[in-house]
């Protein structure tokens, strides 16, 4: 009895759920479904924001690009302005200085005792001609260097470009007169007594070649380069 009771239930259970399918089933097949439905100026509008908002970005961006790439050339261009000033002193400084060992080298010239103090016991003593050292100053170029690494020469007209080479160029040659003097008296013929005036000679036509005849204009050109520069870098 208790069997028969359970599979009645179990039919209707069965038969409830088939039914509920069934309606389910109606419902859904009933349902309206709403489909907006868009013209061509609709597309079109949304393109063109879509193009606009592109560009836009674009725009922006290079214009970022170009502010921090006009700060960056006015960082180098400050950079070589300060450097140039400075060595504009070292310049003067240095030609004083020259100035000086060329008188001292006259005087020995024309002095025989200066001569025999400058070379004796076959050693050139230097400081009877130059007592601070051949070169008085050094010249730098680290931000000549830096701002030719950023590619600066593209960034200014080509008179800077030629005028800032020119300057750095002289400021090597100058740098020489170290090296070119040191060949001399590192050469056995300057410890020989009976050549003493040869290598005084010698010694004056370096200073006069490499630096101090080329000191003046160099002196103006740095003038003309920062003049130049200053108004680019404002």
């Amino acid at each position: 009895m208790e069997n028969e009771d359970a599979e009645q239930k179990e039919q209707s259970n069965e038969v409830v759920i088939k039914e509920e399918k069934e309606q389910l089933s109606k419902e859904v097949k009933n349902k309206t479904y709403v489909y907006p439905i868009r013209n061509w100026k609709e597309y079109m509008g949304e393109s063109v924001m879509i193009i606009f908002s592109v560009l836009l970005a674009l725009f922006v961006t290079e214009f970022i690009n170009k502010l921090h790439e006009r700060e960056n050339t006015r960082s180098l261009l400050n950079n070589i302005i300060v450097e140039l000033n400075h060595n504009k002193k070292a310049i003067q400084e240095m030609q004083v200085y020259n100035l000086q060992v060329l008188k001292k080298i006259d005087s020995a010239l024309l002095n025989k005792d200066l001569q025999a103090q400058l070379v004796s016991n076959d050693e050139f003593h230097l400081k009877v001609i130059a007592p601070q050292g051949v070169l008085y100053r050094y010249l730098d170029n680290e931000a000549w260097t830096v701002a030719k690494n950023n590619n600066i020469m593209s960034k200014i007209d080509i008179e800077s470009v030629s005028i800032l080479t020119k300057i750095y160029e002289d400021q090597d040659r100058i740098g020489k007169v170290e090296d070119e003097v040191a060949g001399i008296i590192f050469d056995r013929a300057s410890r020989d007594p009976k050549q003493v005036h040869l290598t005084l000679l010698l010694i004056r036509d370096i200073y006069h070649g490499w630096a101090v005849d080329r000191m003046p204009d160099l002196l103006s050109k740095i003038d003309k380069a920062v003049s130049k520069i200053e108004l680019v870098a404002e």
